[in-house]
C-alpha cells in the first residue's frame, strides 16, 4: 500500500506554481487601496490615449512626416498607425479585464447556463452583444479571446465574432438616413441571423476542438471561483490573487499575438491605401449568378469597417448594382479581412479558420442570391 500523502484539493486545476495561491492577509487592505489608485490612473491614461489615436495619427503622418493627405502612402500610414495602436490598447485592456472577471465570478455556472437548454438564447445574447459593440473585425478579436479562454461555448463566441463587425449603432443611424428604414431593418436582421446561425453551425461541428493548443490550455487553467485550503476552509480569491492571474493571462496572450497584429494591420493598410474599394464591385458583372459568390470573395481583402462601407453601399446601389450583390459584397468586406485572418491564425487552427471563412462565404452568398430575387419587392 502506498504511503504517499494525498495532494490537498485546491479547487483549481492550475499547474504548480499556482498563480492564485492564497496570500496572508497582512497589508491586504493597503495593497488593495494602492491597486485601486493605480488602476484608476492607468484607466484614465488608457482612455486618454485611446481617445487621441486618430488626431495623433494625423499629426504624425501629415504633420511630422509631411506626407500628403490625399496620397495613397498617407492613407496607408495613417490607417496603419491608428489601427495598430487601437487594437493593441484594446487587447491589453479587454484581456486583463475579462481575465480578472474570470477569476472573480463563477464562470462554470455561466458556462453551464449557456451550454444547456438555453444554448439558443446564448447565440442570441452573443449576436446581440456583438451588435452593440462598436468594433471592426480585428478589434473584436480581444473580446473573442477573452470569451474563449473563459470557456464560454465556442458557438456563442463565434456568434459574437460574426455579428460584432457587421452591426453597430452608428451604422444603423447612417443606414437609416441614407437608405431608409426598410433597408436598415433588413440589414440588421440579416446580420443578427448570420451570427446566430453561425453559432449553431460551429457548435454542431464541435469547432472548439480546433482552437490552438495554448487557448485550450488557458481554458483548462481557468481558476476556480473559490479556493479550498489544506484545512478544508473555503476562501474567495483576494484582489491580489485576481490581479496575479489576470496579469499573467494578459502577458501570455499579448506575447503571442502582438507581432501578428502589426503584420496583419500592415497588409490591411496597404490594401486600404492603394486599392480602391469600388474597383472590385464595378467589375463583378451585375446580374450574373456568379457575381454574388465572387463579390464575397473579392471583398475580403478590403478591410473596411461597417461605418466606412455604408457610403460605398449607397454608391453601388445608386449605380444599379443589385441589392443582394451589394449586401453580400459589403457584409463580406466588414465581417472578414486578411489582417483578421492572420491574427485569428494565432488562435484558431487551419480547420477552424477554414470553417469560419467557409461559413461566411456560404451565408453571404445565400443572402445575396435571396435578396437579388426578393429585393425589388421589399425595398
Amino acid at each position: 500500500m502506498s504511503t504517499t500523502p494525498e495532494t490537498p484539493n485546491t479547487g483549481c486545476c492550475c499547474a504548480s506554481p499556482n498563480p492564485i495561491a492564497p496570500t496572508p492577509d497582512g497589508d491586504a487592505k493597503g495593497w488593495n487601496l494602492r491597486y485601486l489608485a493605480i488602476i484608476v490612473v492607468l484607466a484614465a491614461l488608457w482612455w486618454l490615449a485611446y481617445s487621441y489615436i486618430l488626431p495623433a495619427s494625423n499629426w504624425l503622418v501629415f504633420g511630422l512626416f509631411g506626407v500628403a493627405p490625399e496620397s495613397h502612402l498617407g492613407a496607408s500610414l495613417e490607417f496603419f498607425i491608428y489601427d495598430t495602436v487601437k487594437i493593441l490598447l484594446l487587447l491589453v485592456a479587454l484581456i486583463y479585464g475579462i481575465a480578472w472577471i474570470r477569476a472573480s465570478l463563477n464562470v462554470e455556472r455561466v458556462r453551464d447556463y449557456l451550454a444547456g437548454k438555453r444554448r439558443g438564447l446564448g447565440y442570441f445574447f452573443g449576436a446581440t452583444f456583438g451588435a452593440v459593440t462598436p468594433f471592426c473585425s480585428c478589434s473584436s478579436i480581444p473580446l473573442f479571446l477573452g470569451f474563449t479562454t473563459a470557456r464560454i461555448p465556442i458557438g456563442i463566441t463565434m456568434s459574437f465574432l460574426i455579428t460584432s463587425p457587421l452591426i453597430n449603432e452608428i451604422a444603423v443611424v447612417l443606414l437609416w438616413g441614407l437608405l431608409g428604414w426598410k433597408f436598415t431593418v433588413i440589414y440588421v436582421v440579416v446580420g443578427m441571423a448570420a451570427g446566430i446561425i453561425g453559432g449553431f453551425v460551429m457548435d454542431g461541428l464541435k469547432a472548439g476542438r480546433w482552437l490552438q493548443p495554448f487557448i485550450l490550455e488557458a481554458m483548462e487553467k481557468a481558476p476556480a471561483h473559490q479556493y479550498v485550503n489544506e484545512a478544508g476552509e473555503v476562501q474567495k480569491l483576494t484582489v491580489r490573487q485576481r490581479h496575479t492571474f489576470a496579469y499573467s493571462e494578459t502577458a501570455s496572450i499579448f506575447k503571442r499575438v502582438w507581432k501578428w497584429v502589426i503584420i496583419g494591420v500592415g497588409i490591411g493598410a496597404a490594401l486600404h491605401g492603394f486599392v480602391p474599394d469600388n474597383w472590385f464591385a464595378e467589375n463583378l458583372g451585375a446580374g450574373e449568378w456568379w457575381s454574388v459568390p465572387a463579390s464575397v470573395l473579392v471583398a475580403i481583402p478590403l478591410y473596411s469597417n461597417v461605418t466606412g462601407i455604408i457610403p460605398i453601399m449607397e454608391s453601388l446601389l445608386v449605380k444599379g448594382l443589385p441589392i443582394g450583390t451589394t449586401m453580400a459584397f459589403c457584409m463580406s468586406a466588414v465581417a472578414a479581412s486578411i489582417p483578421e485572418v492572420m491574427m485569428l491564425r494565432q488562435i484558431m487552427t487551419i480547420k477552424l479558420q477554414a470553417a469560419f471563412i467557409g461559413y461566411l462565404w456560404v451565408i453571404f452568398t445565400l443572402v445575396g442570391w435571396l435578396f437579388n430575387i426578393v429585393g425589388p419587392y421589399i425595398v
